[in-house]
């Protein structure tokens, strides 16, 4: 969890004077430690999936998540104690951006929420997020959530050998646009691997062929956050979270992709997801 700035955040913050460090290519070894990372970050959602309903606290959906990380899964909470952060998982509700602390308040229906889980097993990082929607919500919150899954799609389909981190951030800003919603600037992915944030950050903006080549063997993440109203997010008291300073909805999810030599795998994904890239 890199922070490019506010040193406790999370996600990288988008800093103008920041220094690169080398991007690691991982060897085949590193790669399958990455699969498993990333398929066991992968089936926490899937598992936390039936217990997100009405009446239920984000601190119970946490503690779920926590005890089947640590006592069936065994492995490591990436988020728990990361530079003080006191849970185990991130959960966003609503005009919630991200870094959500779970805490007593029951989910509602018609609430959107988004987990986002991080392991580390074997010395290696998974990182992924889904968006829930709690009972029936409105066709706007539904309309934001699938367009925002659109962008990760979009921006996942760009990733191969000879493209640019620019080609992805560019499709899904102008398809999150064109559909009248707007991007957040201020947080974005991230190189991922033994370290929870490594090189390069991956905006969800920005211009065809610019910015980082992408080689075979980069591993990262694409997670674009999507506001209904304007792009302005600020961050609470608590010192971690980020919600939209219009308080419009905000929806995210991610995936943690391999460029390989002929295009993109996407280590986190479900079983749900038959029709993905």
């Amino acid at each position: 969890m890199k922070s490019l700035g506010i040193q406790t955040l999370f996600r990288p913050q988008v800093k103008q004077e920041h220094k690169a460090k080398p991007i690691t290519i991982k060897t085949p070894e590193e790669v399958e430690k990455m699969r498993i990372a990333c398929q066991l970050a992968a089936d926490v959602l899937v598992m936390i999936e039936p217990y997100v309903k009405e009446g239920v606290s984000t601190q119970e959906l946490d503690k779920i998540c926590h005890d089947y990380m640590v006592n069936v899964q065994q492995v490591i909470p990436a988020p728990l104690n990361y530079k003080g952060f006191p849970k185990s998982i991130c959960t966003s509700v609503n005009h919630q951006v991200c870094h959500g602390i779970p805490s007593n308040k029951p989910l509602k229906n018609g609430d959107i929420i988004n987990i986002d889980i991080t392991v580390i097993k074997n010395g290696f990082h998974g990182d992924t997020s889904k968006m829930f929607i709690v009972g029936e919500t409105n066709l706007p919150a539904r309309q934001l959530v699938a367009v925002t899954y659109q962008c990760l799609r979009l921006g996942i389909a760009q990733v191969r050998p000879g493209n640019f981190l620019g080609d992805v951030g560019y499709a899904i800003q102008k398809f999150a646009e064109n559909q009248g919603y707007s991007v957040v600037q201020e947080y974005c992915g991230h190189g991922i691997g033994r370290d929870f944030h490594e090189e390069p950050q991956v905006m969800h903006y920005g211009k065809p062929k610019t910015g980082v080549l992408l080689r075979p063997g980069m591993t990262f993440t694409i997670e674009p956050m999507i506001n209904a109203g304007k792009r302005y997010v600020k961050r609470l008291p608590d010192d971690w979270t980020v919600v939209t300073k219009d308080r419009s909805l905000s929806a995210q999810w991610e995936h943690t992709v391999l460029v390989t030599d002929t295009g993109v795998e996407v280590l986190t994904k479900r079983a749900e997801e038959t029709d993905f890239v």
